[in-house]
């Protein structure tokens, strides 16, 4: 058994969008150093995303699924009950292990589900070490297969979960440079608004499932307000008149 105080070590490795070919090198190679590598689950219990993708580069037997209630959006007793339950888990599993990788989807500083595990453990094992290994994002894995260029020259680049409400994200597409929205499945219908009346729809383009078989990428003037999946993805570019350089 590990001296947990001196030698353990909690890993976030960002294992991208879903496609396991977007792994970077150094993610396959921390998920494969690792004693055991924890995978988030939903209480409902079925495979995740994560999961599904650390399964093409380690063995069943070396995952440990925990669970989170990651489907829970307005329980925040709920929600917090089970981050501490999670955290429980994983502080137990460093005191078994050296070295303990948590896989997330996308980056583990973009979003994560490791940022609240890593705050529980800060405080279950205080002298832990923590390391993220960086993955690639749903906005760069949607600019590649949609051709759309996320910032040129001088532009800025705004992230905004439509979690936060329409109106933040509305503040956003009256601004300047590109806007990249996430969460807002449920919410599709403002988005589309928010488009139209800023300008942008035209421009936008929507995607979800990236690399997976259910896959959809499409312009955004094609939707038609209806439920998205939650893990949806938008970028709305600014006009881009200037030809060549033109934002330099």
């Amino acid at each position: 058994m590990p001296d947990v105080m001196s030698s353990s070590r909690l890993i976030g490795v960002g294992v991208g969008p879903g496609d396991p070919e977007l792994v970077t090198v150094k993610g396959v190679n921390a998920l494969r150093a690792a004693d055991v590598v924890v995978v988030p689950v939903m209480d409902t219990g079925e495979r995740g995303r994560a999961e599904a993708t650390v399964l093409h580069y380690v063995g069943a037997e070396k995952v440990v699924r925990v669970v989170f209630a990651l489907n829970e959006r307005s329980d925040r007793g709920r929600r917090e009950a089970a981050w501490d339950a999670a955290g429980a888990r994983v502080a137990e599993l460093l005191r078994e292990h050296g070295a303990v990788a948590f896989a997330t989807i996308g980056d583990p500083n973009v979003y994560s589900t490791f940022t609240y595990l890593a705050q529980t453990i800060a405080e279950l094992v205080p002298d832990v070490m923590v390391e993220t290994v960086p993955g690639i994002t749903a906005m760069q894995d949607l600019a590649a297969r949609s051709g759309a260029v996320l910032t040129e020259g001088t532009e800025p680049l705004t992230l905004v979960p439509v979690t936060a409400g329409a109106e933040v994200l509305k503040e956003a597409l009256n601004g300047a440079g590109t806007v990249v929205a996430y969460k807002f499945g449920r919410q599709a219908g403002e988005v589309v608004a928010a488009l139209r009346e800023t300008g942008r729809l035209d421009d936008a383009v929507w995607g979800s499932a990236l690399g997976l078989a259910e896959e959809s990428v499409r312009p955004a003037a094609e939707l038609d307000g209806s439920p998205l999946p939650y893990l949806s993805t938008l970028i709305a570019p600014p006009r881009r008149d200037g030809g060549r350089g033109g934002k330099l």
